[in-house]
């Protein structure tokens, strides 16, 4: 499974970077809005700042929900660095849009996806990313870790599927564990549930024996 971070703190991606286990980026607008970039120019120079500092895919999304203004907007920002991936929302216009950056040999992820039909469209238009947001399911007492394990089935169904699972909306290290054992190809989540995975108190009970021996 690849590890991206969904952020767009570059303190936090520089820390997720040094770990040596970082494959990737995710960001959006209001990732964007939280670190206080605003305005197109700073948030594409924003988009490249993350693309230096990481060796893998960043994606970036598309503001228009129009297949012009989307085609406009994701060529621009594939222009912008080798490691961008144009993020695109799951609506009759996003579809059009996938197809068309397919055709071109631009990376997309497909953005806000919540349904197994909504998985087999990004596919079909060629998608690199299906982006399944399994805590906001969770939020709406759905089991968002069950669609992963049906779309994970339908796209081992058709070997011509090549769109990767990219698990979103990851609230917490169990929901990453899930997500590996459902078939997602990626996490995308904070580095705080990145950083959880290293924690059991068995590890912690242990290595105090261990320091407690050796100072013996």
């Amino acid at each position: 499974m690849k590890f991206f971070i969904d952020t767009a703190n570059l303190d936090q991606i520089r820390e997720a970077a040094a770990l040596g286990v970082l494959d990737g980026v995710t960001t959006n607008p209001s990732l964007m809005a939280r670190e206080g970039i605003k305005g197109q120019p700073n948030i594409e120079q924003h988009y490249v700042d993350i693309c230096n500092l990481v060796d893998g895919d960043v994606s970036a999304e598309v503001y228009s929900t129009d297949f012009a203004g989307m085609v406009k907007e994701g060529e621009k920002l594939a222009s912008l660095h080798k490691n961008i991936v144009v993020k695109v929302p799951m609506i009759k216009e996003g579809i059009r849009a996938l197809k068309y950056f397919s055709d071109k040999g631009i990376r997309t992820n497909c953005t806000l996806v919540f349904s197994a039909g909504q998985a087999i469209l990004a596919a079909k238009a060629g998608a690199t990313y299906v982006s399944p947001f399994l805590g906001r399911l969770d939020d709406n007492s759905v089991d968002g870790v069950h669609l992963i394990e049906q779309i994970a089935h339908i796209y081992t169904n058709y070997p011509a599927f090549n769109t990767q699972i990219l698990a979103a909306s990851i609230r917490h290290s169990v929901h990453i564990v899930r997500c590996a054992e459902a078939g997602a190809h990626v996490a995308t989540c904070p580095l705080t549930a990145i950083l959880d995975l290293l924690k059991h108190p068995l590890t912690d009970i242990g290595l105090a024996k261990f320091l407690a021996d050796a100072a013996k």
